[in-house]
């Protein structure tokens, strides 16, 4: 596996650009055990309790392109504390990250409270996706009750993308933008109801609506 080697000190003291140096030296030999290939080595002088740090973003960019599928850190302190260690962890776990540390020689093993913490996010994170979800259904099923008819801007779906001006239900926007609605979702809820548009498109048709 493509590895990325995180490490942290909190402060920039003397001493604790030492530490920097020490973890990864020990993260190095970590990757040496286990056969893995360092992609990156990560250095930051900066709080675990911060969640914004270019490190993070940057170790964040390297999964998330699929350049790397394992992260070493020293101990998880180092990735981060309290509410932002669980965050990071979380996002993590969700792109499928392994996640080996020097202190334990492997991979990480999270104490039981961590764990179960982790687990009720994922909970919640789903709900939240469900009521995202039954939120649009909702609004089209309204629509469709109101009298609005997807069927109507069907016949121009054999057209090629950007030969012609996107045709949907203008007013249809405003009514649920007055509904509180997203643009997000009400894409979706056009894009259900057989107008293929994207957010971009919906949001300038809709400014240009007001003004007008």
């Amino acid at each position: 596996m493509n590895a990325i080697i995180y490490c942290r000190v909190s402060t920039d003291k003397k001493v604790q650009e030492t530490s920097l140096h020490r973890q990864k030296d020990e993260l190095m030999a970590l990757a040496n055990k286990h056969m893995l290939t360092v992609v990156d080595c990560i250095e930051e002088q900066e709080s675990g309790y911060e969640i914004d740090r270019d490190g993070i973003f940057r170790m964040l960019e390297f999964f998330s392109e699929k350049k790397a599928e394992c992260l070493l850190i020293q101990d998880e302190t180092r990735l981060g504390r309290g509410n932002t260690k669980i965050a990071l962890f979380h996002q993590l776990q969700k792109l499928d990250i392994s996640i080996y540390t020097g202190i334990q020689g492997g991979e990480i093993e999270l104490s039981e409270s961590d764990s179960m913490v982790l687990q009720i996010v994922g909970i919640v994170e789903e709900y939240q996706r469900k009521i995202h979800n039954t939120k649009i259904k909702r609004g089209m099923r309204k629509a469709i009750n109101e009298g609005f008819d997807p069927s109507e801007n069907l016949s121009n779906r054999h057209h090629a993308p950007g030969r012609e001006r996107k045709v949907f239900p203008i007013e249809e926007v405003v009514r649920m933008r007055q509904n509180n609605l997203t643009f997000e979702e009400i894409t979706t809820t056009l894009n259900g109801l057989g107008h293929p548009v994207s957010k971009a498109t919906v949001h300038r048709r809709y400014k240009e609506f007001r003004k007008t």
